[in-house]
Order: C-alpha cells, then sequence, then structure tokens
C-alpha cells in the first residue's frame, strides 16, 4: 500500500513540474498587448488614464507613466510600483490649466513604452 502511495505522489510531481515549465515557455512566448486609455470626464474637470500590465502574485512591479503635452515635451512622470497580485494602474489630472491638443499619455513598462493619446479641445 506505501508503495502504491509513493508510487501516485512520484507521477503527480512530476505532472505539476511539467505544468511549471510549460507555464514558463508559455509565458516567455506570449506577446504582452496591453490595454492603454485615458478617458475624458469635462463634469468633473478629469482626464483619468489606465494601463493594465501582467498580474504577478509574487512581486511588486514597476511603471513610469508619462504625460506629454501637445508640444513634446513631458510635463509629468510619475514612476509606480504597482503591488503584487494587482494588475491594473491609473493616473488622473485636472483638465483646467492643461493645454488645448493632441496629447499623449505613455508607459514604461518591462523596457517597453506604450501610449494611448487623447484631444482637449475647447
Amino acid at each position: 500500500m506505501k508503495k502504491i502511495i509513493i508510487l501516485c505522489a512520484f507521477v503527480l510531481s512530476l505532472f505539476a513540474n511539467e505544468e511549471q515549465v510549460n507555464s514558463a515557455e508559455n509565458s516567455a512566448k506570449f506577446e504582452f498587448n496591453p490595454n492603454v486609455d485615458c478617458l475624458i470626464l469635462e463634469d468633473e474637470n478629469s482626464i483619468i488614464c489606465k494601463f493594465e500590465i501582467i498580474q504577478d502574485l509574487e512581486n511588486e512591479q514597476k511603471i513610469v507613466i508619462n504625460w506629454v503635452n501637445p508640444d513634446g515635451e513631458v510635463s509629468r512622470t510619475r514612476d509606480i510600483v504597482v503591488p503584487k497580485g494587482d494588475s491594473s494602474a491609473y493616473d488622473f489630472r485636472y483638465i483646467e490649466g492643461r493645454e488645448l491638443g493632441k496629447w499623449d499619455f505613455s508607459i514604461i513598462y518591462r523596457d517597453k513604452e506604450y501610449k494611448t493619446s487623447f484631444e482637449l479641445k475647447d
């Protein structure tokens, strides 16, 4: 009876190990295509931008957020630490006092830049 239990435990551990190897290989092949989006809420005088990241249950993740004004200058940069287990980050700014025109909201995540644009009109 002990031999059967030991054999079953051994076989299960082999399958579990194979799952971990396959999971690591799949994540290495996985191409990340994040959702970066900004929403203008004129009635609340706010611009809210959100970025989705790959959820990491074991580690904090770091991202850099850049707001680029219509002149192409970075008007604000923020380093954000995303707690382990979270899968998104957001930032907001007030509309009042912002230059009119096309703005870029960019994220640097895992050494790659992702961006979206929005336009502030009069």
